[in-house]
């Protein structure tokens, strides 16, 4: 067991008016907190000299209520270690034990705001760990922590007293200037460090998305399937989700103005559709484009898995096509580092910064400076560029491996979907009635496997599993796979 914090001195209230004497008040003070557990079993009491000085009385008081403790069995000592709350309560007071909560009102539950119902919240095998199959899981142990920790180190020794102060909500300077560099050359994205905000990972820049740019019941399109942590972060916000089909091109445009023409904003992943793994033609993106600039529409582009192709050279970002400045940019450095960086960024039409800085003011002020600050150093120094060669060429070996290991496992004939690109693909099962079983099996045998069906806002038409091979290593796919086989024919 982790040992416990020392040094801390728990809230006690002496009363010197009170004619209770103040070791007597010490002494019931620290009995009824560890009796009611605010101070737990095994952790450490300050020593006497200590709490004599914060409580400004004479060490004899605080001395006479610790033997008085002692003695009673609440405390225990040890020679050169100090004294602990005692982790065997006396039998009386195992009995008696103050600070149960109440019952609860005969009413029910206690009130909560009102929710919408959210997608994907609840504990499921594919949520939960880390393990073979695991979405957006990248290869943790191919990261440079030696280099992470040497950067760590320069900003822990001599942190600049601006680094510790409160920083801007758009982020640390350094930092946007070196994505602002990175995504005009790597992504085609028409940015400046002005318009980029560094956010905590896609989801807050979706709920961000969604705090600025939508009122109560406005309508938004969605890929069909698509991405779930988007759709709950639009429902927190009470828009109104309208399922938007996808096809070979990816979104069906046409299908979407058929549906809502004047949608106030669209959710699109153009680079590499999740879950199906398509991409946006050159065709579809004219299309959407041209439609949010006649009705005023905002497109949030996230540009999911765009670092990783592997049958085609990168494809520029559908922002850089925009000049009517309707496009959000969205990307998360997550998966190419690792997920609890939690750092990811927005790049924002111009007219947008200031309403976008105003909610992040209010939502947490800014991001944590030093993280990134090491990262703006790892950047600019060349060793993110470095890194991420290596994933492509690691993530396409497992990639092929697990291709292999499916077509050797479930058959040649087994489809596969999407594995042209990014950490994960999909592979259908056509005979199968509710994907979502062989999810809970594969999870029982400790595959980390996610069912297709949950990426439909509405009735799922397919049923597949989505298989992230970012942590899956070559050598393992095999196994994972035969795994895998077990649960389908259980």
């Amino acid at each position: 067991m982790r040992t416990p914090v020392r040094g801390l001195v728990p809230i006690l209230a002496v009363d010197r008016r009170s004619p209770v004497p103040l070791g007597q008040q010490v002494y019931e003070a620290y009995r009824g907190a560890i009796i009611e557990q605010r101070i737990r079993a095994g952790q450490p009491l300050p020593s006497s000299r200590t709490l004599a000085a914060e409580l400004r009385v004479s060490r004899i008081v605080v001395v006479t209520a610790f033997e008085q403790l002692v003695a009673e069995g609440y405390v225990e000592t040890s020679r050169g270690s100090g004294t602990f709350a005692t982790r065997r309560l006396p039998e009386e007071a195992l009995s008696t034990r103050a600070g149960q909560p109440l019952p609860e009102a005969k009413s029910g539950a206690r009130r909560v705001a009102r929710r919408p119902t959210l997608e994907g919240t609840s504990p499921e095998p594919w949520t939960q760990g880390t393990g073979p199959f695991r979405m957006s899981q990248p290869a943790l142990e191919q990261f440079p922590f030696r280099v992470w920790a040497s950067l760590c180190a320069r900003y822990a020794r001599n942190p600049t007293r601006s680094l510790l102060a409160y920083g801007d909500a758009l982020g640390h300077r350094p930092l946007r200037e070196a994505l602002a560099h990175s995504l005009r050359i790597s992504r085609g994205v028409r940015c400046e460090p002005e318009h980029i905000m560094v956010v905590s990972g896609s989801q807050q820049g979706l709920d961000l998305c969604a705090r600025v740019l939508l009122e109560p019941g406005a309508p938004v399109w969605m890929e069909e399937p698509g991405y779930a942590g988007a759709r709950n972060a639009f429902r927190l916000a009470g828009a109104r989700l309208v399922p938007v089909p996808v096809d070979a091109e990816g979104l069906d445009v046409a299908s979407g103005e058929a549906r809502c023409p004047r949608a106030r904003a669209v959710y699109v992943t153009p680079s590499h559709q999740f879950p199906l793994g398509m991409t946006l033609s050159a065709a579809r993106r004219m299309q959407l484009l041209a439609w949010a600039r006649r009705s005023g529409a905002w497109i949030i582009e996230d540009d999911y898995d765009s670092e990783y192709r592997y049958e085609s050279l990168p494809i520029a970002a559908l922002q850089g096509l925009d000049r009517a400045q309707r496009v959000i940019y969205l990307g998360t450095l997550s998966k190419v580092l690792f997920p609890s960086l939690r750092l990811g960024y927005l790049v924002l039409p111009p007219d947008l910064v200031e309403p976008f800085r105003q909610v992040r003011d209010t939502m947490d002020i800014f991001p944590a400076s030093v993280p990134q600050a090491v990262l703006a150093d790892f950047i600019t120094e060349g060793h993110y560029a470095r890194h991420l060669r290596r994933m492509r060429v690691l993530y396409r070996e497992r990639r092929t491996a697990l291709v292999t290991a499916l077509k050797a496992e479930l058959g040649p004939d087994c489809e596969i979907l999407g594995d042209q690109a990014g950490m994960h693909l999909v592979v259908a099962l056509p005979g199968v009635k509710r994907d979502r079983d062989v999810a809970v099996r594969a999870g029982a045998l400790g595959l980390r496997a996610m069912p297709l069906s949950e990426t439909w806002l509405g009735r799922a038409r397919r049923q597949g599993l989505v298989l992230g091979y970012g942590g899956v290593p070559a050598r393992q796919a095999r196994e994972a796979v035969r795994v895998l086989a077990r649960a389908l024919t259980s």
